[in-house]
């Protein structure tokens, strides 16, 4: 039997939404949160219980938590890109901050809500950093007012995605404690808690290592997680068509802009590494051209001042 992956949602749960574990989803969320969020000690608000589950492949198997001051947490792994991503995050996180308020109690009452997202997916192609922290802000001076909003998104596959890198290789972009989760999260078949490099020698990291290795499933859990893995693989299966159809219609348009063989190449190579990578070679492309500011920005979705930078 294949070792279980933490990166289906079903097993995420089990290991960090039940009360024995609760030091590692403090851990988690201390590694994502800013200072002032800081969490000392938790209370799950739907801890672990598969008999809650349903056997579809769009239940939503999230954790939610509150801290020692009344702030709540949602955090959800999702394994398949959905349309509408974003409508439905902020929809969960409007859904964690109302449900606070009871009746008769003023507004007074309400805490921060914090939404943390882990995807298996890329959300944002314009953002190069895995981790995005998004508020409210006052569009030209850009202060916060509104400031119990906050959601955060963690694209896994921009931490890595290639399944031939070595431990080395992930030892070598671990620099913070959210690095380390990722890679326990992406790469859990390379780490060993017997044998971690002093980089991810954690007691936490240890501990979720000891607990996926010893996690089992009933025969209804089982099937379950199965289902869900078969998500998660149909998902990768997506991807890889997608870039395979991005490279297509990178080299169509690098021929229809006149673009040389070289240059083609280049595209080629920035396709692979990313959407945004293709954007930013199209857009060279483009500005040799000398075409015109708006259509690049039409054609590419990149920013002026993004292209401007190109230059």
């Amino acid at each position: 039997m294949e070792k279980i992956s933490p990166r289906v949602d079903l097993a995420f749960k089990k290991i960090f939404g039940v009360e024995e574990n609760k030091d590692l989803l403090i851990s988690l969320i201390n590694s994502i949160v800013d200072t002032e969020d800081q969490v000392s000690d938790i209370t799950l608000l739907n801890p672990y219980n598969p008999k809650n589950f349903k056997q579809d492949k769009l239940s939503i198997l999230d954790v939610k938590a509150t801290n020692q001051d009344g702030k709540r947490f949602n955090i959800e792994i999702q394994i398949s890109d959905e349309a509408d991503y974003d409508k439905r995050a902020l929809y969960y996180w409007a859904k964690l901050y109302t449900e606070q308020l009871k009746v008769a109690q003023d507004y007074s009452a309400l805490s921060k809500a914090i939404g943390i997202h882990i995807l298996n997916f890329t959300s944002i192609p314009k953002a190069k950093n895995y981790h995005n922290v998004f508020h409210i802000t006052e569009k030209e001076n850009g202060f916060a007012y509104f400031k119990d909003l906050e959601l955060h998104t963690i694209e896994l596959n921009k931490f890595t995605s290639d399944s031939s890198e070595e431990l080395k290789d992930i030892v070598a972009k671990t620099r913070t404690a959210l690095d380390m989760w990722v890679a326990f999260l992406t790469r859990h078949d390379l780490l060993k808690a017997e044998r971690l490099p002093k980089e991810l020698d954690d007691e936490n990291l240890k501990k979720a290592l000891h607990v996926l290795d010893v996690l089992n499933f009933s025969e209804e859990e089982r099937e379950l997680y199965e289902d869900h893995l078969k998500w998660l693989r149909i998902e990768a299966n997506t991807l890889k068509k997608t870039a395979e159809k991005a490279l297509a219609e990178g080299i169509s348009i690098g021929k229809q802009e006149g673009i040389s063989i070289g240059e083609a190449r280049g595209i080629e190579k920035g396709i692979e590494k990313g959407e945004t990578k293709k954007a930013v070679e199209i857009a060279k492309a483009m500005l040799t051209k000398n075409k015109p500011m708006e259509e690049i920005v039409e054609f590419t979705g990149l920013t002026v001042k993004e292209i401007e930078k190109l230059k």
